[in-house]
């Protein structure tokens, strides 16, 4: 079966991919820092019958992401990084003039730094993958500019970056920064805790990522709202 990590897999996002790959029957080993509601998490999706390892812990931590990719190891190796785990700089969000320097360095370290260290670690595995492949959790907010989004935007953006030239630099995986599109998800509530606005379940964006793996196109970036609306 193939083994994919997904990082920030307790719930929102990373929960709603772990579930659909769990039903097509992948392998997984997930993160998240609460360990209880990561338990939990684990435990659903292991009535799937698939092997679910779930490691608690905080992707800057170079100790765990070594774990991580351990755990992946056992299993069989890597076939598919999901880079979800996020930092918003500041919660809720503020405007550039107010942004503390420390918050935006966190920003930097769980969503640029630790991504690519976690992509360092699986390389060798995802490279003896026929289906090796990178998947960068992006936002709209990496490329166009929103009032108190610009320190997390910009860890985005520099995180789209990174995805790029990984994928001009390993051309035997496929490397996609992808953008999900508004969700209802407890990082959005914690970025603007006064928008009342319902937004779509994080579950209703997983068909777009499912068609990547199924398509497989080049490496580069990509829209959710994009990917499903061509699907229609």
């Amino acid at each position: 079966m193939p083994v994919a990590i997904i990082t920030g897999a307790s719930k929102g996002l990373g929960r709603a991919l772990a579930e659909a790959l769990a039903g097509r029957g992948w392998d997984l080993v997930l993160d998240a820092r609460t360990a209880e509601v990561l338990q939990e998490t684990a435990a659903a999706l292991g009535k799937h019958g698939t092997r679910v390892e779930a490691l608690p812990g905080d992707v800057s931590d170079a100790a765990h992401r070594a774990a991580l990719v351990a755990a992946a190891r056992r299993l069989g190796g890597v076939d598919l990084l999901v880079n979800n785990a996020s930092a918003l700089g500041a919660e809720p969000l503020v405007r550039l003039e107010n942004l503390a320097l420390d918050g935006l360095r966190h920003a930097l370290e769980v969503n640029v730094v630790a991504a690519l260290g976690l992509v360092q670690e699986a390389l060798p595995l995802l490279r003896e993958s026929a289906a090796g492949t990178v998947i960068d959790i992006s936002s709209d907010a990496a490329a166009e500019a929103y009032e108190t989004w610009g320190g997390y935007g910009a860890s985005k953006a520099a995180l789209d970056h990174v995805s790029a030239v990984l994928g001009a630099e390993e051309p035997g995986l496929r490397v996609w920064a992808v953008d999900p599109g508004d969700m209802g998800t407890d990082l959005y509530a914690a970025a603007v805790p006064d928008d009342d606005d319902p937004r779509p379940a994080p579950a209703s964006v997983v068909p777009a990522f499912l068609r990547l793996l199924d398509e497989r196109p080049v490496s580069g970036r990509y829209a959710a709202p994009a990917l499903l609306e061509v699907a229609r």
